[in-house]
C-alpha cells in the first residue's frame, strides 16, 4: 500500500470515529432530556391527582361556582393529555410547547379557583383544602426544580446539535432542536398587601 492510500484510510477512519462519536453524543443528550422530562412527569402526575381532590373538597362550599370548578377539571384533563403526548416524545418541540400552553391554562384556572376561594372564609378554614393547597404548592416547587434540570438538558442538546460540524450528523439523522418548558404563573399567587401610613 502506498503512503497516500494509508493517509486516506486514516482520514476516513478518523472521520468515521468522529461521526460515530457525534451521533452517540446526540443520542446520549436526547436520553438525558427524556430522563429530565420523566422527573417533571412524576410531579405533574402528582399534581393532576391532587386537583380532583381539591375540586371535590371545594364543591360543598362553592355550589354557586360550578363553572369555575368545571373549568379547573377541564384544564386539568387537557394538561394531562398534553403531558401524555409529551411523555412519548419529550424532545419534540410541538408536544413540549403544547404541554406548556396546557399547563399555563391549568395554572390560570387554579388561580381563579383560589381567587374565588378567598371570598369564602369557611372554605379557607377547611383543613382538607388547606392541606391540598399546601401539597399543590409543594408539588409546584418540585415541578420548577425538575423544569430547570430539563431546560438545562435541552440547552446542552440544542447547543450540541446546532454546532458545526456536529450539525451535519444532526441533520443527516434527523436530530431537531427541542423546546424548553417555560415557567407558568403560580396558581396560588396573591397580590401583595400594601399598608399606607
Amino acid at each position: 500500500m502506498s503512503t497516500q492510500s494509508l493517509v486516506l484510510i486514516a482520514v476516513f477512519a478518523l472521520l468515521l470515529f468522529w461521526a460515530v462519536g457525534a451521533y452517540n453524543r446526540l443520542v446520549r443528550l436526547k436520553n438525558i432530556i427524556a430522563n429530565a422530562f420523566g422527573q417533571i412527569d412524576v410531579q405533574l402526575k402528582r399534581r393532576y391527582d391532587l386537583i380532583p381532590n381539591l375540586v371535590e373538597a371545594a364543591k360543598k362550599y362553592l355550589l354557586h361556582e360550578r363553572e369555575t370548578l368545571e373549568a379547573v377539571i377541564a384544564a386539568r384533563n387537557q394538561a394531562r393529555s398534553a403531558s401524555d403526548a409529551a411523555r412519548s416524545r419529550p424532545t419534540r418541540a410541538t408536544e413540549v410547547l403544547a404541554l406548556a400552553a396546557a399547563e399555563e391554562a391549568l395554572s390560570g384556572s387554579l388561580g381563579r379557583l383560589f381567587a374565588v376561594a378567598e371570598a369564602y372564609p369557611e372554605l379557607k378554614a377547611d383543613d382538607t383544602i388547606r392541606e391540598l393547597s399546601e401539597e399543590l404548592t409543594s408539588t409546584e416547587n418540585k415541578v420548577a426544580f425538575a423544569r430547570q434540570a430539563y431546560n438545562d438538558a435541552v440547552l446542552d442538546y440544542n447547543n450540541a446539535q446546532a454546532q458545526f460540524p456536529a450539525l451535519l450528523i444532526a441533520r443527516l439523522f434527523g436530530f431537531a432542536a427541542s423546546a424548553m418548558l417555560q415557567a407558568t404563573q403560580a396558581p396560588v399567587e396573591r397580590e401583595t398587601v400594601r399598608i399606607q401610613m
